[in-house]
């Protein structure tokens, strides 16, 4: 994060740290000069690349990294769902690898890893308008075969465009653009919501529905009520953040375990369709022959290409712009030409990309060949802030460093006491007149490092073993409803 705490004292940013702007989105490349927004960018990030591994030691991350797992993974499961009932071409194996994928490279390679890739709504209805309109056809082709020359037309056009600098639009794209797309992808996620328990409503056993609704509801009610804690006045400040970390995390374990309690375990809820480690949906290979497809295809599949590349280029790029919004005090420098570079990568990979991890003692990765049938991945709304604001830490000012700066005429770098859990005092070791000195807590820095994103990517991987795939067929679908 560049400054660190100094017993208890963390030196703020310059000014009102309530006003912190984040660094001005994009950085300019030089015209239609190719290469150069993205030579800007690497520039500008590179000497913060080691920083960004060793901020990291901090505990901030532990739960940011566990809240972004279950924000990311189960609504992205849920998504599949749709695709696995529709198309049966996609299952929870490749939304967890694509969850991966996407967690590797941008934690790794990016310039902006605070923002985080998975599979989201807008993608699965592309996914699936695309299979209704193959479908309708007497000669459709196979499915796999379409939506992989997709995916190779959308990235060759990602990389054309970051070549050009045409991330250097995003100037003209207001905060008012980026909260109306993030109304409709709320929009979409609630609507994927109430389907998955709609989508039972035709099932012989009421029972299950109405355990199903319940979950859903209890799931709903349980995460706003943390939410409403964790932003009110009650109890004391470590109670409040603690809240605001694990309340996810602990809703969806309560309300799955309320699934086996009693009566709600006879009604025998549905819950997720998983397959064996590293099995894709169907029991199909990884492999997917691509080359077979016939030419007339291949140029049908380029106007669908073109819609991926529009939707991903204001997707994934108005994710990054929330994620770095000025209510956040950021201190390195974005990129937003070499993330859509490797955005493009990312899209490429999901068309071509491993074979392997066939052994079932997945100790050996055989060789890299083919086509890995997988939803593309690109930034999440509203993961990537929930992200940006998990990574938060608090500071409280001091009435008496507030008046002295209002009567110099500038703010002191002073005045602001580090919020970290080890650094909290209980309320009844302060004095009375300290507390009584002490205004509203405000952002004072942000921990600013790529490990959140990758362990939670990682964590991703896990989930495909084995053991944890029959823990993931635990889950009701009900709860995903509720957390979507």
């Amino acid at each position: 994060m560049g400054e660190r705490a100094n017993d208890g004292i963390f030196d703020a940013p310059q000014g009102d740290t309530s006003k912190t702007t984040a660094p001005p989105p994009p950085r300019r490349g030089h015209g239609l000069r190719p290469f150069s927004g993205m030579i800007s960018d690497v520039k500008a990030r590179a000497p913060y690349y080691l920083s960004d591994w060793t901020d990291a030691w901090t505990y901030r991350v532990v739960p940011a990294t566990a809240m972004i797992f279950f924000a990311n993974v189960l609504p992205g499961i849920a998504f599949s769902l749709d695709l696995i009932e529709t198309t049966s071409q996609y299952g929870v194996t490749e939304v967890l690898m694509s969850s991966f994928m996407a967690a590797f490279i941008f934690s790794v390679f990016s310039c902006q890893p605070l923002c985080i890739s998975g599979v989201t709504g807008p993608i699965t209805v592309l996914n699936k308008t695309i299979y209704d309109i193959l479908k309708s056809r007497e000669d459709a082709p196979e499915y796999l075969h379409f939506i992989g020359w997709v995916y190779l037309w959308a990235a060759i056009m990602h990389w054309i465009a970051a070549a050009m600098n045409a991330a250097n639009f995003l100037r003209y794209v207001t905060r008012f653009s980026c909260d109306t797309f993030g109304f409709y992808v709320a929009w979409v996620y609630l609507q994927y919501g109430v389907q998955v328990i709609t989508r039972q409503l035709p099932m012989e056993d009421s029972s299950s529905v109405f355990v199903s609704i319940i979950l859903a509801l209890t799931m709903l009610a349980t995460g706003h009520l943390f939410g409403i804690l964790a932003r009110s006045d009650l109890g004391h400040r470590v109670v409040r953040r603690f809240f605001a970390d694990y309340g996810m995390p602990i809703s969806v374990v309560v309300c799955t375990g309320l699934a086996y309690w009693g009566r709600f375990n006879l009604a025998n809820p549905l819950t997720l369709p998983t397959s064996g480690a590293f099995s894709p949906a169907g029991g199909r290979p990884w492999l997917v022959k691509f080359w077979e497809l016939d030419g007339k295809w291949v140029g049908i599949a380029f106007p669908f290409g073109f819609v991926l590349f529009i939707l991903f280029y204001f997707d994934h790029n108005v994710s990054s712009l929330i994620a770095q919004g000025s209510e956040f005090p950021l201190r390195k420098p974005p990129g937003f030409h070499w993330d859509f570079f490797w955005l493009g990568i990312s899209t490429l990979i999901a068309f071509v990309a491993p074979n392997s991890f066939l052994s079932e003692t997945l100790l050996t990765v055989e060789r890299f060949r083919g086509l890995l049938g997988i939803p593309a991945p690109n930034g999440l709304i509203p993961q990537a802030p929930m992200h940006t604001e998990s990574l938060v830490i608090m500071g409280v000012r001091r009435k008496g460093d507030v008046e002295k700066s209002s009567t110099s005429g500038a703010d002191q770098r002073e005045g602001y006491e580090l919020h970290e859990p080890q650094n909290y005092e209980p309320h009844q070791s302060r004095d009375v007149t300290e507390t009584s000195t002490l205004i509203e807590e405000h952002p004072i820095a942000v921990v600013e490092q790529r490990v959140s994103n990758l362990t939670q990517g990682v964590l991703c991987l896990v989930l495909m073993t084995g053991p944890f795939q029959r823990f993931l067929g635990l889950v009701p679908r009900g709860v995903l409803a509720g957390l979507l």
